[in-house]
């Protein structure tokens, strides 16, 4: 099944989230450093990135590193 990835950045909340496919019932587990996974309630499968304060992280020049347990193909 294909998916899109959704990318959304909330100016005012500072906050720049990415969803894979459409929206399912889950939870966020948090990673640390105000970053958040979420997790779809049935399958278990990573849905989704939540990084908080996201403005100022991009201010110190720092990059965020976050696995991502998924494969993606490329095809031409």
């Amino acid at each position: 099944m294909k998916q899109k990835l959704h990318i959304y950045y909330d100016q005012e909340g500072d906050m720049l989230e990415f969803r894979i496919g459409k929206p399912t019932k889950g939870h966020m587990r948090n990673l640390g450093d105000d970053i958040f996974q979420r997790v779809d309630e049935k399958t278990g499968k990573v849905k989704g990135f939540t990084i908080l304060n996201f403005k100022k992280r991009s201010k110190k020049s720092k990059p965020i590193d976050v696995d991502l347990p998924l494969d993606f193909k490329v095809t031409a």
